[in-house]
Formats: C-alpha cells, structure tokens, sequence
C-alpha cells in the first residue's frame, strides 16, 4: 500500500469557495482544493499555506482545523495499471485570504484557480476532497472526523 499525508484548504468567502483545477491532458477539468502533499519533515500547518502560495498565488492564514480525512482507495478503483492500494490521510484547515493575487501555478499541475458559488460546485466534475473540505467546513464535527463520502457521478478519488 502507498500512503500519502497532504493538508489542504478549505477557503469559503462570500458564497464562494477557492478551487485548483488540474491541467487536464484532454476533456474536462478536474476541480479540487488547493492542497497537496506534506513534505518530509514538514508541519502540515505550515504545508497548507505553502501550497495555497504555490497553486494560487494568495497568501492566507489558517483559522482553524477542520478536521481529518483518511481513506484507502483500491487499486482497482485507481485506474493505474500496475499500482497498489493507496490511503490518504487528509488534514483539513479552513484558511482567510490575506494578500497576494490569483494566478495559476507557475511550472505547476495546476492550471487554474478560480472562486465558485458553492450552488456551482455540484456540476463541476471534483475530486471527492471539495466535498469533504465543505462538509467539514459546514457541520465542524467536534472529533474532526471527515465522514465518508461516496465517490460516483461527478466526484472523482
């Protein structure tokens, strides 16, 4: 199994919500939450706002943990031949924009960023981590626990 710790922002002003869209090689974009991998030795507080910086251009601030995501994801349901199962342990911040401007990630996956009205995310096609980050952002569960969700239609691992 792989295994992979990434900390990720859920910033919400005005109706919207921050999304990274991944360069697709062809078809539709696939939205997600700036965010990504912990480096080795790195606290995830300080990942997450290093990885809103490099996918999106803005500075933030962390006010508060949401809550933590973990889940294994088959191989099967991966799509990548010769891979393993994967887990991925999501940590969740709700962030504030402080400074900077909005650009896509120079030398980066990401090819755009862009603020969303949360009644347009359902048509988006999104990795399974927007809804997480939203819920986590809407109920704040008092253990921190991400509640499953179920990956169909839309939503993408």
């Amino acid at each position: 199994m792989c295994f992979r710790l990434a900390a990720y922002a859920v910033c919400v002003e005005d109706g919207r919500v921050l999304l990274a869209s991944h360069a697709p090689p062809k078809g539709e974009a696939n939205w997600t939450l700036p965010g990504g991998r912990v480096e080795h030795a790195e606290d995830p507080f300080d990942a997450v706002l290093r990885e809103v910086a490099e996918e999106t251009g803005y500075e933030a601030v962390v006010e508060r943990l949401l809550g933590v995501d973990s889940r294994v994801i088959p191989a099967a349901e991966r799509n990548v031949p010769g891979t393993r199962d994967h887990q991925n342990v999501g940590i969740f911040y709700q962030v504030r924009i402080v400074g900077g401007h909005l650009r896509p990630e120079p030398d980066g996956d990401i090819a755009e960023s862009v603020w969303t009205p949360l009644p347009d995310i359902r048509r988006l096609r999104r990795s399974s981590l927007v809804d997480i980050g939203l819920a986590l952002a809407r109920t704040r569960p008092p253990t921190g626990h991400a509640a499953p969700v179920p990956v169909g239609g839309l939503i993408q691992h």
